[in-house]
């Protein structure tokens, strides 16, 4: 069984920062990427920021600048370091990862897997 567990979130005011960690476990044989998402109430989940497991890194363009993702895939752990935060950056984050793992059957397969999120909210 996989999991993501997510922590970091909380309270923060506009200008502060926050960095969120998220943690994959279980039969993990390897990840393609890992990434973070965000919903606000009453709109649809979105891109923040997602990394491969070669190089590079993608940004949604209202974070560019503000927020830096990093991995250790060795360790299946992804953070998102949040600087600069706005009251539109108020949202709850999920952390996201596909990747190979091995089933109870032993054989392998590919899942897509969600943590269950953590809540950021940027108010003063």
């Amino acid at each position: 069984q996989v999991q993501l567990v997510e922590s970091g979130g909380g309270l923060v005011q506009p200008g502060g920062s926050l960095t969120l960690s998220c943690a994959a476990s279980g039969n993990i044989i390897s990840i393609s990427t890992m990434g973070w998402y965000r919903q606000a109430p009453g709109k649809e989940r979105e891109l923040v920021a997602v990394v491969p497991s070669g190089r590079g890194t993608n940004y949604a363009d209202s974070v560019k600048g503000r927020f830096t993702i990093s991995r250790d895939f060795a360790k299946k752990r992804v953070w998102l370091q949040m600087n600069s935060l706005k009251p539109d950056d108020t949202a709850v984050y999920f952390c996201n990862a596909a990747l190979v793992y091995r089933r109870s059957d032993a054989a392998l397969a590919r899942g897509d897997y969600w943590g269950q999120g953590t809540q950021v909210t940027v108010s003063s």
